[in-house]
C-alpha cells in the first residue's frame, strides 16, 4: 500500500479533519502505544496500520 492510498482511505471514511486529527493523535496500543503519524514515521507497513485503525473505529469489513 501506498502512502496516498493510505490517505485516501483515511479521508475517505473519517472525513479530512478527523483523519488528520486522529492520525496526530490518537494512541494505537495495537501499534505499540503510536499514533498513526508516529507509526509511518517508523517504517510501520501501512497494512497494518489500516488494519488497527479499522478495528480500533469498528470499520466495517467491507470498507476495510
Amino acid at each position: 500500500m501506498r502512502l496516498s492510498h493510505f490517505r485516501q482511505l483515511m479521508e475517505g471514511e473519517f472525513g479530512s479533519v478527523r483523519a488528520a486529527s486522529l492520525a496526530r493523535d490518537h494512541v494505537f496500543a495495537e501499534l505499540g502505544g503510536q499514533t498513526v503519524e508516529r507509526a509511518i514515521e517508523s517504517g510501520t507497513d501501512l497494512r497494518r496500520i489500516w488494519r488497527a485503525v479499522c478495528e480500533a473505529y469498528e470499520v466495517p469489513p467491507a470498507r476495510r
